[in-house]
């Protein structure tokens, strides 16, 4: 009994141990595991090999975890941005409703601004909790022109506007601060017919008409085969800034079909 206790005992250690570090914070699911065959490993010797190959496999998948959504955290508390823009035909194709007034032929929209999301390394706080009020109709229709609409406006308010600390006017201005330091490239609205494009032809695009922008400042991802969404990371003085490792993944698609402005 004695010994039982003890090797429980140690278990906990090295699990506590694990969940201290930063891949225990990315997988706290997987301290026990670890922590249950390093044990193991102490006490069958014969084993180790095996041990060795698991380690390898918890470290990959730390080293592979995914963004968080840190919901209800402090305002204020991030470390910059990510501005997405949406390619609006491909919303359009696969999610507008019947009457949606940036899907009309005649609006001629490309991109439409989705959003501008606060950083935290690797995740983003959402949903926050704030003594600022929340926008009025007037504000959220005023973002039309730029967010497609103010439904999507008040939408990007709730999930991530509170979590700039910002009020909702200063909120919406720097939207619209972050939007115009980013030029969109010309020749994509000159598109006539769908194509099948590299999403890396996209983002040399953007690079190509943004001097200041480097490869690991964009990402172009990609939605049921069609090029989605470009994101640009900026820091919290809006100035183009190194993505977070977890931002950094390109859609993988060798192609992806490209649809031309309505």
């Amino acid at each position: 009994m004695k010994a039982a206790r003890s090797a429980k005992g140690e278990s906990g250690r090295l699990e506590r141990a694990w969940q201290a570090g930063p891949a225990g914070r990315l997988h706290p699911g997987l301290g026990r595991l670890f922590a249950t065959a390093l044990h193991a490993r102490e006490r069958r010797k014969k084993h180790g090999r095996g041990f060795f190959c698991l380690f390898a496999l918890l470290t990959v998948l730390a080293a592979s975890a995914p963004a968080r959504e840190i919901r209800g955290a402090r305002p204020g508390d991030f470390d910059g941005y990510i501005l997405a823009l949406s390619w609006s035909p491909t919303w359009c194709a696969l999610e507008g409703r019947d009457g949606a007034a940036q899907c009309d032929p005649a609006a001629d929209i490309g991109f439409i601004v989705h959003g501008l999301w606060p950083q935290k390394g690797d995740d983003w706080p959402a949903w926050c909790r704030t003594v600022r009020r929340d926008p009025t109709r007037r504000e959220t229709a005023a973002m039309t022109d730029l967010m497609g609409s103010a439904g999507l406006a008040w939408y990007q308010w709730k999930k991530h506007g509170r979590c700039t600390g910002l009020d909702p006017a200063d909120y919406f201005a720097l939207v619209r601060n972050a939007s115009g330091r980013i030029r969109r490239p010309a020749i994509l609205r000159r598109v006539t017919r769908p194509l099948e494009v590299a999403p890396r032809v996209i983002e040399e695009a953007f690079l190509a008409a943004n001097p200041g922008l480097a490869p690991d400042m964009v990402t172009v991802t990609c939605e049921k085969g069609y090029i989605d969404e470009v994101r640009v990371c900026l820091d919290r003085d809006l100035r183009p800034a190194v993505c977070p490792e977890a931002a950094r993944r390109d859609c993988a698609l060798p192609r992806a079909r490209l649809l031309p402005v309505r």
